[in-house]
């Protein structure tokens, strides 16, 4: 069966629906991935993911490495049984959170965690691989191509990503051309190793490369057309400018569009910090995109609402206008949230420190975004992909 099939492309936009089939299920795409960093999505249950209708989640290389370690997890038979998941799984190559250790500025899109206030004494770098301290126990850690790949395949996901080095928005080009040579290095190296043991746990697991460049026109370019050129079965979209600066997002989508394979899924790495950002990638002919965001900010009291209410989609439980609140936290969503508690009850909750506030926060925050794409996806379908756009974004 293909990996990948287009069954819809809009008339109106680049936007299109498409159908990825996993051993562990189909998966409707454009398509926000929950993220789930140490195989858990933090305060919900595997349960409480399926009554969300979540297709997919993603977990954490760098992290799961780390704790409990992928022969832990490998013994369990992979993440799908250690966490009782039994839909598809995508893990990170852990190069993003190595590289934030050493070079990335602290807030890019909300996906930093337990960064370090001695991160530039942390990594080191070579044309090899690279060599960190663990932020937990100062322990000595290296991860090559080759490694990175070990790791995804004991940890057993259905996607798995290349190891890349991820380029800062202000690298000089000599410097990000330096990064980009290693990444496409990295790129086939990581093929290499995933072609000689591609189904370690007797279901497929597919790989993904990824376009690196930072912000110079003709390095992404050159990058779209290296790993479109290798066999991957779907490419991603990397750099520290993805889902940060949405500005700086779309005009690489654009540059690297004329080479782009499209007949394989494209991936955006860290965009869902905003609602508004899924439809600029989606109008972009992007496919799948994670965040940590729409969790945490969840559990920090910050909810999601339709524009109508807040020209951010944003909500502060914590407002004192809350206390006697008696409405859901948006009458427009039908989560299970909104559907049996007041914003006066959540305000309560998250003022009195009660553990299910971040549990009933982040199932709003999910629900909110994955029957979004929902819609979305049926308007791509009915070629009305820009009237909803624009019925989402208008205040």
């Amino acid at each position: 069966m293909p990996f990948f099939t287009i069954t819809h492309a809009s008339q109106d936009s680049r936007a299109r629906t498409g159908l990825i089939q996993t051993d562990h299920g189909d998966l409707e795409t454009p398509v926000f991935m929950p993220v789930g960093t140490q195989a858990t999505v933090k305060s919900l249950s595997s349960q409480d993911l399926l009554d969300l209708n979540a297709p997919i989640i993603l977990a954490n290389t760098y992290h799961l490495h780390l704790r409990p370690g992928e022969k832990t997890v490998a013994k369990f038979g992979g993440l799908h049984k250690f966490m009782n998941w039994p839909r598809p799984i995508l893990t990170d190559s852990g190069g993003f959170q190595v590289f934030s250790l050493g070079t990335l500025k602290k807030g890019k899109g909300e996906n930093k965690e337990n960064e370090s206030s001695e991160q530039g004494r942390l990594v080191k770098i070579d044309d090899q691989g690279v060599t960190f301290r663990s932020h937990l126990d100062g322990s000595t850690h290296r991860f090559t191509p080759e490694t990175a790949i070990q790791i995804q395949q004991d940890l057993g996901a259905d996607i798995i990503m290349a190891f890349d080095e991820c380029t800062t928005d202000d690298a000089p080009k000599k410097e990000a051309q330096l990064s980009l040579q290693r990444t496409h290095a990295w790129a086939k190296q990581s093929l290499e190793a995933w072609q000689k043991q591609p189904d370690p746990h007797g279901y497929a697991q597919h790989l993904f490369g990824i376009i690196q460049g930072g912000r110079f026109s003709d390095l992404r370019q050159e990058s779209a057309k290296y790993i479109s050129n290798l066999d991957f079965s779907g490419l991603a979209v990397g750099g520290e400018s993805i889902g940060y600066n949405m500005l700086a997002t779309a005009e690489i989508l654009d540059q690297i569009q004329p080479v782009l394979d499209y007949n394989r899924p494209l991936y955006t790495m860290g965009v869902g910090f905003s609602p508004a950002d899924l439809f600029t990638v989606v109008e972009k002919g992007v496919d799948m995109f994670d965040c940590v965001a729409p969790t945490r900010i969840a559990r920090n009291g910050t909810l999601y609402v339709h524009r109508s209410l807040s020209p951010n989609f944003r909500l502060n439980i914590f407002n004192a206008g809350f206390r006697l609140d008696p409405s859901p936290i948006d009458p427009e969503c039908n989560c299970f949230t909104c559907q049996n508690y007041s914003r006066a009850y959540l305000h309560h909750l998250f003022r009195a420190e009660e553990l299910l506030a971040y549990r009933l926060a982040t199932i709003h925050n999910l629900h909110f975004l994955l029957t979004m794409m929902e819609e979305i996806r049926g308007a791509i379908k009915n070629d009305s992909f820009i009237h909803c756009k624009e019925k989402w974004l208008s205040l």
